[in-house]
């Protein structure tokens, strides 16, 4: 049950659906049923915020989000676990809801979950960032995939703030995440390029010019995050998807690690809708269920010590799969 200081924090604090909208924003996106669908993503996220951050109990949080249809449900949870990160992170605070959240009901959504967090950290100051994310007992992928937190953060700032972060370019400036600060421009990166898909309304030739638009060493990272949202979130079609393919060039074996990050984590959640079994068969030549054995043979390759964080080992592990197809493309 919502109190008077909860419908206060919704009221300044929750975007409304329309200011997360495509025309809003001024994205040059052609209204059409796919881009409704398309734009139906940020909308979900929203009322997952809405929800969590007037302080509503997880039990409640829980059904509600159950009321969610399944395609966008884990948008949803992405949502609720910005305003419980948000929550947790305020003056006293210290109810610990986000850990409850994703050791609990969001666990199935981790994936999502941990872009939740990085949507809080756009709103957050950094001296905030050093707790933000929980230790969190008996949840699988943790804490190698909490980059995605990075992730969101920069798909929060391409899609809020496009001017600077897509049409200017701008670097982020480095932050230890994990103890690494020089990869946290790479997880940024990736976020980016799922933001270029949603700013493009899925348009697959205006989101390869997007990404041509960046220097030639941002680009790779910007694809992995392309294939990931067009294959997650839908947008397009079979002829659309097959103009990606074609445009990723020697990129193709990052677009393909985006498919297989997708694919993981819808079957990880227990639903995966049409769209993402066509853009699997479009993008990578192969199913579901085989692009899900790719993920599940590789994510054991490496550990945190060496040079390169655990998380982009499982990703080189995976492109290495698709590199003789990005070689034939790029030659």
């Amino acid at each position: 049950m919502s109190t008077v200081i909860g419908v206060l924090r919704k009221r300044f604090l929750a975007p409304s659906l329309a200011s997360v909208g495509f025309a809003e924003r001024g994205f040059p996106v052609t209204h059409t049923d796919a881009t409704a669908r398309l734009e139906a993503v940020p909308q979900a996220v929203v009322c997952g915020f809405e929800w969590a951050i007037e302080g509503a109990p997880l039990w409640e949080i829980e059904r509600r989000l159950a009321l969610v249809e399944p395609e966008q449900r884990g948008f949803a949870y992405e949502g609720a676990t910005m305003g419980y990160t948000i929550l947790d992170a305020m003056p006293g605070g210290g109810r610990d809801r986000t850990r409850a959240l994703l050791e609990g009901p969001g666990r199935p959504h981790i994936f999502l979950t941990y872009i939740g967090i990085g949507f809080a950290m756009a709103r957050l100051p950094r001296p905030l960032w050093k707790n933000i994310l929980p230790e969190l007992t008996g949840v699988t992928y943790h804490p190698v995939m909490s980059w995605l937190a990075v992730d969101g953060y920069g798909f929060d700032r391409a899609y809020f703030d496009t001017d600077k972060w897509v049409g200017e370019q701008a670097d982020p400036v480095p932050y230890p995440w994990a103890g690494r600060p020089e990869y946290f421009g790479r997880a940024f990166d990736q976020g980016v390029g799922r933001a270029l898909w949603f700013i493009n309304g899925g348009n697959s030739d205006a989101v390869a010019e997007a990404v041509g638009r960046f220097p030639e060493a941002r680009r790779a990272d910007l694809w992995s995050g392309v294939g990931l949202a067009a294959t997650f979130a839908g947008g397009s079609d079979q002829s659309g998807l097959a103009r990606l393919r074609h445009a990723a060039g020697e990129h193709y074996d990052q677009l393909a690690l985006g498919v297989v990050f997708a694919v993981k984590a819808r079957t990880y959640a227990g639903y995966v809708p049409a769209h993402t079994h066509l853009a699997a068969g479009v993008l990578t030549d192969l199913a579901v269920g085989q692009l899900q054995a790719i993920s599940d043979r590789t994510e054991a390759v490496g550990d945190d010590g060496g040079p390169l964080p655990r998380y982009e080992l499982w990703r080189a592990a995976i492109r290495a799969e698709f590199r003789p197809h990005a070689q034939r493309a790029a030659s």
